[in-house]
């Protein structure tokens, strides 16, 4: 059986797309980034409830306060791509519920009145958002280079301060530059995923 999305673009988003280590000087503008989130905030999630917060980092002081917290082997890549997108759970997102909702306004205190609840659901969902945003990266013929080496309490604090975002990803966004593919790592098998009963 034949996927409905063309050979090509099944290339462009998953089998010829890798996380790029390096990237070209060409800037990444707020067009394709708009471009980006308009296309992939259609992605579901449980009750409607989109929960990522993205924060684009362009500028040297942004870098400079971002790269402090990033693993060592993450510092340079993250310094010299065109722009890095700190990818976040917002642990408030209920509050949007009763307009993003309208058919059941009444969500936010039914199942996230607790915090707990509320910072699971919105980890689960922003991770889902954050994939899509990846995809979109790509979907845009930009290389996407994702990564969960860094302190998130520090960036947390020094990008949110206010204890209701939960960094999930940083991603170093932009064309690829020289060398910027590791070799590509080997797959689970379908047989070894898929499971029928």
């Amino acid at each position: 059986m034949t996927l409905a999305l063309d050979a090509a673009a099944q290339d462009l988003l998953f089998r010829e797309a890798r996380t790029a280590n390096t990237f070209s000087d060409e800037p990444v503008s707020d067009e394709q980034v708009q471009a980006i989130y308009d296309l992939v905030k259609y992605g579901p999630t449980a009750f409607n409830q989109q929960p990522l917060r993205i924060v684009l980092v362009r500028s040297e002081e942004g870098r400079a306060r971002l790269v402090q917290h990033m693993a060592e082997g993450n510092q340079a890549k993250t310094a010299s791509a065109p722009l890095v997108a700190i990818l976040a759970a917002d642990n408030e997102f209920h509050e949007e519920l009763p307009t993003q909702l309208p058919h059941f306004p009444q969500a936010k205190d039914v199942f996230f009145s607790e915090r707990s609840v509320r910072e699971a659901s919105a980890t689960l969902n922003g991770a889902l958002q954050a994939a899509y945003f990846i995809i979109g990266v790509r979907a845009a013929g930009l290389a996407a280079g994702p990564m969960t080496g860094f302190n998130a309490e520090g960036i947390n604090k020094e990008f949110f301060g206010d204890g209701e975002h939960s960094v999930l990803a940083v991603v170093n966004i932009g064309k690829p530059g020289e060398d910027a593919w590791f070799p590509r790592s080997p797959r689970l098998a379908y047989d070894e995923v898929v499971t029928t009963v």
